[in-house]
C-alpha cells in the first residue's frame, strides 16, 4: 500500500504553491523551539570579538524569548522548548524558568549530530503535526511561522522553511518522518539543496516555508540592526500618518531590540 504522503513511483514531487499571508491560528500543531542555554562563553562564540562573552550570551537569551513569545501569539497545540545544557535542559534553572513562563513542556535534544538532535526533538510530535524552528531569525514576523505551520496542515506532510546561508531554520513534519535527518553534512551552505533532493529521491511531498536569515555573525547583526531601524521608520511613519489612537506596531523581536539598545547597537528611539 502507498502512503499518502508519497507520490507515484517515476513522478517528480512538486513544490507545493505558497498560502496567503493571512494564515489560522496554530492550535492544531505544535511549535518546538530548539535552543541551547545561553552560556558565556558557549554561545553565539562568532559574535564574542565583538561583543564579548557575555553580551553575546545575552544577545542568544534574547533571541530565546522572542522566539517563544512569537510562539505564544500563535496559540499553538502546546510549545515545546527542546533545549540543551551541560547538566542536561530537565536540570537548567534558565530553561526551566523559561518553560514555566512561557507554559512550555521541555525536553532534552540529547546528543548525536543536529539532525540526530532534530529528529529526536520531534518524534514525540510528529504524528499530530510539529513545527521546529531554531532561534537565530529573532526578526522572523509571527505571520510567516504561522504561514508554515499552515502549510504543514494544509498542504504537505514536511515542510522546509529556507535561510539565507543555504540552509533552514524551520522544519515542520505531520506523520512519517522523513529520511532527511541523517547523512547530510550539517553547517554548510549546500543543506537546503541536500534536504530537498533527499525528499524528491524518496517521493515524498513537501512545500517550501518563507525564506528568512540566521544571525550568527557580526555582519548579520548589521543586517538585523538596520532592517530593525527600517521597521521602526516604516511602522511609526504609517501610524502617525492616519493611526490616531491606535498604539504603533511592536518590532518582531522586542526582547532583542531592547539588548541591542542597551549595546548601544540600536537608538531607543528608532
Amino acid at each position: 500500500m502507498r502512503s499518502s504522503n508519497t507520490a507515484a513511483p517515476g513522478t517528480r514531487p512538486r513544490q507545493v504553491k505558497r498560502v496567503p499571508d493571512t494564515v489560522v491560528p496554530c492550535r492544531e500543531v505544535t511549535l518546538i523551539v530548539f535552543c541551547r542555554e545561553p552560556l558565556a562563553g558557549h554561545t553565539k562564540t562568532r559574535l564574542i570579538q565583538r561583543l564579548g562573552a557575555d553580551h553575546a550570551a545575552e544577545l542568544a537569551g534574547a533571541f530565546i524569548l522572542d522566539a517563544l513569545a512569537k510562539c505564544r501569539e500563535l496559540a499553538p497545540r502546546r510549545i515545546v522548548i527542546a533545549g540543551s545544557s551541560p547538566d542536561g535542559a530537565e536540570n537548567c534553572p534558565y530553561l526551566r524558568r523559561t518553560a514555566q513562563r512561557f507554559g512550555a513542556e521541555l525536553i532534552d535534544q540529547g546528543g548525536g549530530s543536529l539532525g540526530a538532535r532534530m529528529a529526536r526533538a520531534l518524534e514525540p510530535y510528529r504524528a499530530e503535526g510539529a513545527v521546529l524552528f531554531g532561534t537565530d531569525t529573532p526578526s522572523l514576523p509571527p505571520r510567516l511561522l504561522g504561514r508554515s505551520a499552515a502549510l504543514l496542515l494544509r498542504r504537505a506532510p514536511v515542510v522546509i522553511a529556507p535561510s539565507l546561508d543555504g540552509g533552514y531554520y524551520l522544519v515542520g513534519v505531520r506523520g512519517p518522518m522523513p529520511e532527511i535527518f541523517s547523512g547530510i553534512a550539517w553547517g554548510r551552505s549546500d543543506v537546503l539543496s541536500k534536504t530537498v533532493a533527499r525528499l524528491r529521491q524518496s517521493g515524498t511531498r513537501y512545500a517550501l516555508g518563507p525564506s528568512w536569515y540566521d544571525v550568527d555573525r557580526w555582519s548579520d547583526v548589521k543586517l538585523l540592526v538596520a532592517h530593525l531601524i527600517c521597521l521602526k521608520l516604516r511602522e511609526h511613519s504609517g501610524w502617525e500618518r492616519g493611526r490616531v489612537g491606535r498604539q504603533p506596531p511592536s518590532l518582531p523581536c522586542p526582547a532583542t531590540a531592547r539588548v541591542l539598545q542597551r549595546l548601544g547597537l540600536l537608538r531607543a528611539g528608532g
